[in-house]
């Protein structure tokens, strides 16, 4: 029991690490532990979506506080200010592709910086992510 909880808590750790600004590796976490077979894919899949979609809606809430303190966009660097028209133009829709390597996490930032609506910029998330370790796991099985 002791090793199963450790396992899924150290999925659960890499896939909300790697949603928010620092480099993670869930996807081959996730890879690895769906290889060894010591879990069921659906436990798997249902933990790495639900800590990555928390770590990316870190990331929008920081987007949110941030717009509170610093209101002025031009402020912002290059890549968030990128990411910021990106999500104005696309609304709510892109963060489907929060999943996105670099682009992913200013989706989420600029989501929030922009005050998309909590719950369906949550739902987009999740379904994004969702659909990218759903993928992940059907290909590692």
């Amino acid at each position: 029991m002791h090793d199963t909880i450790t396992g899924l808590w150290a999925l659960f750790v890499s896939a909300f690490i790697s949603a928010t600004i620092a480099p993670g590796a869930s996807e081959a976490v996730l890879a690895f532990m769906v290889t060894q077979g010591d879990y069921p894919n659906w436990q798997l899949l249902t933990v790495a979506t639900l800590a990555n979609t928390l770590g990316a809606m870190t990331t929008w809430w920081l987007g949110w506080m941030l717009a509170k303190k610093i209101p002025v966009a031009t402020q912002l660097s290059e890549k968030k200010q990128r990411a910021l028209r990106t999500v104005k133009q696309k609304g709510v829709w892109i963060l489907l592709f929060s999943w996105l390597p670099v682009v992913g996490d200013g989706f989420c930032f600029a989501g929030g910086w922009l005050g998309l609506p909590l719950l369906p910029a949550f739902v987009a998330i999740l379904v994004g992510k969702c659909a990218r370790y759903a993928v992940v796991t059907w290909l590692f099985n």
